[in-house]
């Protein structure tokens, strides 16, 4: 499965140009152009594993700032700033990585 069989193409395209300059990405902005926080809960977990690039269960933060990348090859790689600001919106329990419930968060905010 590929992100594109849960979210339209064009969504992403919207909202990765949303966020073409650096320091403009807004998880929740994102979030909202993508069209994933119109998503259940399942198929949240369904974007999450193909997001979990080393499928460890957890994104970390070496993973996140290629966030964006894994929407499209192209696309840029999230600043430090970018990275450091999503993993803190998103680690509830601050072990600096991202279960699967920390993209959830987004969708009800």
């Amino acid at each position: 499965m590929s992100l594109t069989d849960i979210l339209s193409p064009s969504d992403i395209a919207a909202a990765l140009r949303d966020c073409q300059a650096p320091d403009s990405f807004s998880p929740k902005k994102f979030f909202q152009i993508s069209g994933m926080s119109k998503k259940s809960s399942s198929q949240l977990k369904e974007i999450f594993r193909i997001l979990d690039n080393d499928q460890s269960g957890f994104i970390e933060e070496d993973e996140l700032k290629y966030f964006l990348q894994r929407f499209e090859c192209g696309a840029r790689v999230l600043t430090t700033s970018e990275t450091k600001t999503f993993l803190a919106a998103a680690d509830h329990d601050g072990d600096g990585k991202i279960g699967a419930e920390g993209i959830d968060y987004f969708k009800h905010r």
